[in-house]
C-alpha cells in the first residue's frame, strides 16, 4: 500500500517502533503488516519534512497527514497522460513506454515520473475488455476462424432450408472485422475465404492465426502442429506463416472469438428473420452488416475499427501478389514407373530417368503438375487432359542407355518371347507404335505380368485374339482374359493369308535384334 494511503495510526506505529523502539526495518514491518520498503518510505518522508520521534503533542492526525503528504498529495492532481494516445502509440514497431514517457516529460517537466506513468497507463489499460487489452503489431496478425452459429439458406422451389457455415477473420492491432458465409467446411471454402480476406483488407499480415480445425491444421499439437500441406502452400505463395493457436488456449485467439461474438449479436442475429436463397444474396446483406459493424464506435476507445485500420493496419499489411493462388491436388508416394514416367488422371508425365523405382509426391493444379522428390521439385509440365498420353521433357530420357541398360527393347521382347510367340509380336506392336520404345515399356511390362495371374498358356492365347482384331495392347488383352474370350474361335484371317496385323507403324520382333 502507498504510504500515504495508510492510516496515521499505523503511520505513528511505524515512527514509534523504528525511531523510537530502534527496532530493524524488517522487524517494523512485520508488526504493522506492511512491507519493508513501506516502513522505509514512511521514515525518509518524516525526515524530509523535520519530523522525528517522539511526535509534538499538539500534531494530531489530520496535521500529521497535511505535514508528511501536503506536497506529494499536490503531485497526484498533475496532467494526466493521454492513455488512450499510448495504448494505440505502443502498437507501432519500436515505440515503447519509456519513449512515451519521455515524450510526456518534455511537454510536461513536472509530470508523473516513469514507474508511476507506467502503473497509471496498466491501472487505465485493465478496465479495456481482454481483447482490446492485448498490444498487436499493426499488420502482424489475422484471426481466423468459424461462427458457432450456422447462417440458413432456402431453396425458392421445395422451401427447404440449408444451414452454411460464416468464416470470420480479425485483424490484430485495429480489429477489423470480414466475415463471410460459405458453402461448408471444407478446403476449397477454407481457402477461398482466406483468399476473399486478403482481397477485403488490400493486403497480407506477417502472421495466419487459426484454430485447431481440420482444413488448417493436419494434426494439432501443444508443442509443434502440423499445417495442413494445401493451407501451408496459400502461406507460401502469399509470404505469410500460419501460426495455429494453442490447443487449449482460447486466449491466444481471444481477436477472433470476440469478432465471432461481434459477427453473431450484430451481423447474424439482424439477418435471423430474412430469407436468403443463394450466398451470393446472403453474403450481400452481410457485408452491409458488417461495414456497419466496422464503422460502429468502440465504446472504451472513441473509435471505429475502420479508422483504426485505417491509421494502423492498413499502412503495415503486405502487397497482395500478382497472381491469384490455385488449389493444387496431392498424390502422394506414386512410384516411378521403368519408363521414367508417373501417372496423375490417366495421363503420364515424366521424371529425371535416375528415380526410376523411387517414389514421387505429385502437386496438380488447373494449369500445371508438380512432382515433388525428398521435398525437391524434379519435374514441372503443363497439365494435359489427354487420358493414356504422355508429356516427356527430353532431358528427363536417358543420354546413353549405359544406365538404363536394365530395361531395353531387347530384353522386353526376350522375356515376352519366353511366354511365347504371340505375346512378342504384341509387346512388339506396343513398343512399335510410341515414338520410342521406352514409351511402351509400362503397356508391355504389364502384357507380360499377366502371365503370373492367368498363365502363360492364356496370355499366348489372348495375344493371339489380340492380334487377329487388331488391338494389340494392355486393355484388350486384358480384358479378353477378364472374360474368357481367348478360347473362342479366332476370327477368319484375311484371303491373303498373312498375318491380319500389318502395318507401318508396326516394326516387328526382328527390328529389336
Amino acid at each position: 500500500m502507498p504510504a500515504h494511503r495508510m492510516t496515521m495510526r499505523k503511520t505513528r506505529e511505524i515512527l514509534r517502533l523504528r525511531l523510537g523502539k530502534k527496532l530493524r526495518q524488517r522487524e517494523v514491518a512485520q508488526s504493522c503488516n506492511c512491507s519493508p520498503s513501506t516502513v522505509s518510505n514512511v521514515v525518509a518522508q518524516a525526515q524530509l519534512v523535520g519530523l522525528g520521534w517522539p511526535l509534538p503533542d499538539d500534531l494530531d492526525d489530520e496535521a500529521l497527514e497535511a505535514r508528511m503528504y501536503s506536497q506529494r498529495s499536490s503531485r497526484e492532481h498533475r496532467e494526466l497522460p493521454d492513455f488512450k494516445h499510448i495504448h494505440f502509440e505502443l502498437r507501432r514497431k519500436g515505440v515503447t513506454l519509456a519513449l512515451l514517457w519521455q515524450e510526456y516529460r518534455t511537454v510536461h517537466p513536472d509530470g508523473f515520473g516513469y514507474t508511476t506513468f507506467c502503473n497509471r497507463y496498466r491501472q487505465w489499460r485493465e478496465q479495456l475488455d481482454v481483447s482490446m487489452r492485448q498490444s498487436h503489431v499493426p499488420g502482424e496478425r489475422l484471426y481466423v476462424d468459424y461462427a458457432g452459429v450456422k447462417a440458413l439458406l432456402h431453396d425458392p422451389v421445395t422451401g427447404d432450408t440449408q444451414e452454411v457455415s460464416v468464416f470470420v477473420a480479425a485483424l490484430g492491432a485495429s480489429q477489423l472485422i470480414y466475415a463471410e458465409a460459405v458453402a461448408g467446411e471444407d478446403m476449397h471454402s477454407w481457402i477461398g475465404a482466406h483468399q476473399r480476406a486478403f482481397d477485403f483488407v488490400g493486403g497480407v499480415p506477417e502472421l495466419l492465426v487459426p484454430d485447431n480445425l481440420k482444413s488448417g491444421v493436419t494434426e494439432p499439437c501443444f508443442y509443434d502442429p502440423e499445417i495442413n500441406r494445401t493451407y501451408k502452400d496459400l502461406a507460401d505463395h502469399y509470404d505469410t506463416v500460419v501460426l495455429p493457436a494453442r490447443v487449449r488456449k482460447p486466449k491466444d485467439k481471444a481477436k477472433v472469438e470476440n469478432a465471432v461474438l461481434q459477427v453473431e449479436r450484430w451481423v447474424l442475429a439482424p439477418l435471423r428473420n430474412q430469407k436468403f436463397f443463394s450466398l451470393k444474396e446472403l453474403n450481400d446483406a452481410i457485408r452491409e452488416r458488417l461495414d456497419w459493424l466496422n464503422n460502429r464506435p468502440l465504446s472504451k476507445l472513441e473509435s471505429t475499427r475502420q479508422q483504426l485500420f485505417d491509421e494502423l493496419d492498413k499502412p503495415a499489411l503486405k502487397p497482395l501478389p500478382s497472381r491469384r493462388f490455385y488449389i493444387p491436388e496431392w498424390k502422394r508416394n506414386v512410384g516411378v514407373n521403368i519408363d521414367y514416367h508417373v501417372e496423375f488422371e490417366r495421363h503420364y508425365y515424366s521424371v529425371p530417368c535416375g528415380l526410376i523405382r523411387k517414389r514421387v509426391d505429385i502437386r496438380a493444379t488447373s494449369t500445371t503438375v508438380e512432382c515433388f522428390y525428398q521435398g525437391q521439385r524434379v519435374a514441372v509440365h503443363q497439365r494435359s487432359l489427354l487420358k493414356g498420353k504422355s508429356t516427356t521433357t527430353p532431358e528427363h530420357r536417358p543420354k546413353t542407355h549405359r544406365d538404363y541398360e536394365e530395361w531395353t527393347p531387347s530384353r522386353m521382347l526376350n522375356w515376352a518371347s519366353s511366354i511365347g510367340s504371340k505375346t512378342a509380336t504384341a509387346v512388339a506392336a506396343v513398343m512399335g507404335s510410341k515414338r520410342r520404345p521406352e514409351e511402351g515399356y509400362r503397356a508391355s511390362l504389364g502384357i507380360i505380368r499377366l502371365a503370373s495371374r492367368y498363365g502363360k498358356e492364356r496370355l499366348e492365347l489372348a495375344c493371339e485374339r489380340a492380334l487377329a482384331i487388331r488391338s494389340p495392347n494392355y486393355k484388350t488383352i486384358q480384358s479378353i482374359l477378364k472374360t474368357g474370350m481367348e478360347q473362342q474361335p479366332l476370327p477368319l484371317r484375311s484371303e491373303s493369308g498373312t498375318d491380319p496385323v500389318q502395318h507401318e507403324n508396326i516394326r516387328g520382333p526382328h527390328y529389336y535384334h
